[in-house]
């Protein structure tokens, strides 16, 4: 795949220096700074020491004071309270942290996560039969409800009040429930709007305990939001950052037992997890509950206090996600069999495929794949008792979710959000939602717009690779969606000491300008040999990270582009 190179145009350079003077920074540091924004001395310091005092007050969310003084009701009047999760690894964090929560107070709780294969994405008329059973008077969604108006007024009719923690798009009709928490909800005036749903949650507890008078309670559970938000891509700015860097610390210094079986299985060590190990190592696992089995028990495994007993939950779940992974490359390789046959007839924006035997569990990773593959916004369907079910995922410049609603009288049902979404529909009406999807894409994408970009933060000369830069380097973590590690670009490098394809398709070797070398390595770029061999001068884009052999650290070049010097 080619890449666009997107330099910043204009950077600050008085703040930079400004930063450069005040805080004694390294000057690709502060340009770094600059360029993404955090570009006075007080930016920098929060950004470089997230604090919870920082946090947003949840009582700035809507409906946060009708919420918890239902929640107090309850605990006062002995109500129990039932909630109602979702598959995924946000919906099965926030439900077992809410229950945890519910239970540590007082409060009789019990949940439902419905089961993809059988039930399906949201808040159902179900759940509420559930709730009844159990004797509860109170139902708290958490990742779900926003849409939900039929299984509300179900509820409400009932004699239930619902509480709605969720994040996702309201349609124009909001549920008609006791207090709906969504910070992207119609005029909420909350002051960060992209909080996972397990943040949403997350508030919810923190006002609790709040109430109660021991507000430090609600800091236990950042562990829970960290995973969330990593799993969910939700950007790491802003108090998201602060709740991952406290929840990932939680995570490698004071472990729950629930999820130290499942860090074993995925062969990650406390200590060193970090936003990548949830991402790649944890939530596969997690999801694995929902994707091929029953989604309760990720939650059972999370809430465990009994180690033996979560580790036996997890090998089920490493189990689970083996199988998975080859229901996976099968179902890639027949989409990309489709794709590839749409592509044929000529230029295409999006991708809506279909295959009747696709596995449900799998449809998501895999449309996300394809979009990695093909930088087109992709949707994926199954059928499923003659109705059409699957995942969207989409692009940077393009809102799936928003192309669906223009759709919307195709659809039996769709929620999600700008990047991701879920629907059902009849199969008869795949063809014409292909061609609206299309028709959407066409008028709102350009070529560049289907090119996908590296965003370069800086040009950096490898003599500035200094310890000090390598230190504040290191505080930029943790990385993910909008703080990803910084890219730098650097010309006029040659390769020293020759150049070796390793593995499967990697280029290494030491880079070397200006007398300075550095070992480096370009994932599945051996394609690009040619570019840096024979003594010819090139450009590159890269990250910095760390190498470790044989128990010695040291700054690795890790490779993302190369270009001719002559072309960059």
């Amino acid at each position: 795949m080619n890449y666009r190179w997107n330099f910043r145009e204009s950077i600050d350079e008085d703040a930079v220096q400004h930063l450069v003077h005040d805080e004694h920074l390294p000057g690709p540091i502060a340009r770094v700074l600059v360029g993404r924004g955090i570009d006075t001395v007080d930016a920098v310091r929060t950004f470089f020491a997230p604090d919870l005092e920082k946090l947003h007050s949840p009582w700035l969310m809507d409906g946060m004071v009708k919420a918890v003084d239902r929640i107090e009701q309850a605990l006062r009047d002995g109500e129990a309270v039932w909630i109602h999760g979702d598959y995924d690894v946000d919906g099965t964090t926030s439900t077992a942290m809410m229950l945890h929560f519910l239970r540590s107070i007082g409060i009789s709780a019990d949940y439902h996560i419905p089961n993809r294969m059988d039930e399906g994405f949201g808040f159902m008329p179900l759940s509420v039969d559930h709730a009844m059973e159990f004797g509860a008077k109170v139902i708290i969604t958490v990742d779900v409800g926003i849409t939900a108006v039929k299984a509300v007024d179900y509820a409400a009719q009932r004699g239930i009040d619902t509480i709605i923690c969720d994040h996702h798009q309201a349609a124009e009709d909001l549920p008609a429930a006791h207090a709906i928490l969504d910070p992207i909800k119609p005029g909420c005036t909350y002051p960060f709007k992209e909080l996972a749903a397990c943040g949403v949650a997350f508030k919810l507890i923190s006002a609790v305990c709040e109430r109660l008078g021991r507000p430090e309670q609600a800091y236990q559970y950042l562990d829970f939001v960290a995973i969330a938000s990593a799993a969910d891509i939700a950007p790491l700015t802003d108090e998201n950052r602060v709740m991952s860097t406290y929840g990932l610390k939680l995570i490698n210094e004071h472990p729950r037992p629930g999820l130290k079986g499942l860090v074993d299985c995925a062969g990650l060590t406390i200590g060193n997890i970090t936003n990548a190990s949830v991402i790649f190592g944890l939530a596969p696992r997690i999801n694995a509950a929902g994707r091929l089995g029953d989604p309760r028990r990720a939650v059972e495994m999370m809430i465990q206090t009994d180690e033996l007993f979560a580790f036996r939950i997890a090998q089920e779940l490493e189990h689970d996600n083996r199988k998975r992974r080859a229901i996976d490359e099968h179902t890639f390789d027949e989409a990309m069999q489709q794709a590839e046959q749409l592509m044929a007839g000529g230029p295409i924006h999006s991708l809506v495929l279909h295959g009747t035997a696709w596995h449900a569990g799998v449809i998501g990773i895999v449309a996300s794949r394809l979009v990695e593959r093909f930088h087109l916004p992709t949707v994926m369907l199954t059928s499923v008792d003659g109705v059409a079910k699957g995942s969207a995922r989409s692009i940077k410049n393009f809102d799936i979710h928003a192309a669906l609603k223009d759709s919307e009288e195709l659809l039996i049902e769709y929620g999600g959000h700008k990047h991701a979404a879920g629907l059902s529909l009849r199969v008869e009406h795949i063809p014409e939602l292909r061609r609206r999807i299309e028709r959407i894409a066409a008028e709102q994408l350009s070529d560049d717009e289907l090119t996908p970009d590296i965003q370069i933060d800086t040009e950096l000369q490898l003599t500035e690779l200094s310890p000090t830069f390598l230190q504040y380097l290191v505080r930029f973590a943790p990385y993910g969606y909008r703080n990803h590690r910084p890219i730098f670009f650097t010309r006029n490098v040659v390769s020293a000491n020759g150049v070796k394809i390793v593995g499967n398709n990697h280029l290494k070797f030491r880079a070397l300008q200006n007398n300075f070398a550095i070992d480096a390595i370009g994932f599945n770029l051996g394609h690009k040999i040619d570019v840096c061999t024979h003594g010819k001068s090139f450009a590159m884009v890269y990250t910095i990270e760390e190498s470790t052999f044989n128990g010695t650290s040291m700054p690795q070049v890790r490779i993302k582009d190369l270009r001719p010097d002559s072309l960059a």
